[in-house]
């Protein structure tokens, strides 16, 4: 196993800590919908550096949930360029 791979299952623990309600199958199917939101792919299509970007991503929101921050979400550094070059992070919202 590769350090990017053990990096991808050591967050996708923590994740899901952070959502002790949820299955396994929802869980990946959630971060499937993510994958495809955030850059355009399906989880079977995600790259491991993609889905490690993802994990970090929602990872932050969960933890800003917790805080009672839901506006306030840390970007972890890293998390919005994968190495393949796609962007993984959305385009900021307008404010209304």
């Amino acid at each position: 196993m590769t350090d990017v791979q053990k990096e991808a299952l050591a967050l996708l623990a923590d994740v899901w800590d952070l959502s002790p309600d949820v299955r396994l199958g929802q869980l990946m199917a959630h971060l499937g919908f993510l994958g495809e939101v955030h850059i355009e792919c399906g989880l079977g299509y995600i790259e491991d550096d993609e889905l490690i970007a993802i994990l970090y991503r929602h990872r932050a929101e969960l933890l800003a949930r917790l805080q009672g921050s839901p506006d306030a979400v840390p970007q972890p550094t890293g998390a919005g360029i994968s190495l393949s070059g796609n962007s993984t992070l959305p385009a900021p919202a307008a404010k209304l």
